[in-house]
């Protein structure tokens, strides 16, 4: 057996910082509403010999998590896993990780990708190359919109048209039903060639909703997400065999035994895959695999992320062919006010262009992190 090069990759320091980043606009969901702020969690990783490797932890506290409790998991639980590890050890770290601490899957996310922008610039790979090699260089991306001022959306819309997007998720369920109608009508109007997807963030209640539906189905969406609440597995599946729309799974699909779980239930057609919900690239890259090979659709969704987490789904994606559905990672762009990333992802056609530095690709603005932290944690690192 061949030696492995004698340096020393063994991770120094972990420092962790919980930024509040302001937003443009009031967003609506069928779960809940963003205002004013985002929370978002930065680790950095430093080694012996001084590499620096950042990862994002975007929870959403009506969804996965809270900042608070990803900031503490990674300070408190996770530190002692990491800290004096080989980078080169990733598989075995983050086994680790989910034996320390339950949950807190943006988290260990956040660890994942930052050993992977270690190890990327380390060996000068991308990080796509570390996850098996680059199997889509362009990835078509997709812009929610739920201002619940539609003419502010459609503002948004006409920004979008000019950027070359032709991929928008309508929220729905926030509203009334009528809402709905007249704001999905509204954007057909304003583009007819959309490629028009609808997310219900489980806004629906299952009685009644078949009809409410049937209703949506009239402006011909590519599919309809989550419709009914997570944990409402009967009605998703009654709806997903009435329709003829196919159903995306989210909130109902954080792991891969949940997948699994989902595929025998025929709950869905196909699954939105968040490395914030399932807790890294890898874990997302099994589940989009085994969700393919199943035949279903697979579609790369986010959290309120910033360019960081943004970079590292798209170094997923890139890796796996089996996510053909697009991706959603615009807030970076469209929605915050700050990110702490300096280089946005390029749009070309509408579609994110892999980055091809090495890690993730980013260079992350230290004064930005400074200036948003509520709170950190671990060492600093030298602005």
């Amino acid at each position: 057996m061949t030696a492995l090069p004698d340096y020393d990759d063994r991770i120094e320091n972990l420092a962790v910082f919980h930024l509040k980043l302001p937003v443009r606009s009031v967003r609506k969901h069928g779960v809940g509403d963003v205002a004013n702020t985002v929370d978002v969690v930065y680790a950095a990783l430093v080694t012996r010999d001084g590499v620096t490797g950042w990862g994002e932890a975007s929870p959403w506290a009506v969804f996965t998590g809270t900042a608070e409790a990803n900031a503490a998991a990674l300070d408190r639980y996770l530190r002692p896993v990491v800290v004096g590890r080989r980078l080169r050890d990733l598989p075995r770290i983050m086994a680790d990780c989910d034996r320390a601490i339950a949950g807190n899957s943006e988290a260990k996310a956040a660890l994942e990708s930052a050993v992977l922008d270690c190890l990327g610039k380390r060996s000068g790979l991308p990080a796509y190359m570390l996850l098996g090699g680059l199997a889509q260089e362009r990835i078509a991306l997709s812009v929610s919109l739920a201002d619940p001022d539609l003419g502010a959306d459609l503002d948004l819309l006409n920004r979008l048209t000019e950027d070359g997007i032709g991929i928008v998720k309508v929220k729905t369920g926030f509203a009334d039903h009528a809402f709905d109608l007249e704001r999905l009508e509204a954007f057909k109007k304003a583009r007819p060639d959309l490629d028009l997807r609808i997310d219900y963030n489980q806004g629906l209640a299952p009685f009644g909703a078949l009809a409410k539906l049937r209703d949506v189905e009239t402006f011909k969406p590519t599919f309809i997400e989550q419709p009914v609440k997570a944990d409402q597995w009967q009605a998703m599946a009654s709806l997903t065999a009435a329709l003829d729309t196919p159903v995306l799974a989210d909130e109902s699909v954080f792991t891969l035994a949940d997948l699994v779980k989902a595929m025998e239930n025929r709950i869905a057609n196909g699954v939105s895959i968040k490395i914030m919900k399932c807790g890294g690239l890898r874990a997302g890259q099994a589940i989009a695999n085994t969700a393919s090979a199943h035949g279903w659709g697979v579609y790369s969704g986010d959290m309120f992320e910033t360019g960081l987490a943004h970079r590292a789904g798209l170094h997923m994606v890139a890796a796996t062919p089996a996510f053909t559905l697009g991706c959603e990672f615009y807030q970076s762009r469209y929605y915050l006010r700050h990110d702490p990333v300096v280089e946005p992802l390029a749009l070309e056609a509408g579609h994110l262009c892999v980055p091809q530095a090495p890690g993730l690709g980013a260079t992350v603005d230290f004064e930005i992190v400074e200036r948003f932290s509520v709170t950190r944690a671990g060492d600093d690192l030298p602005a």
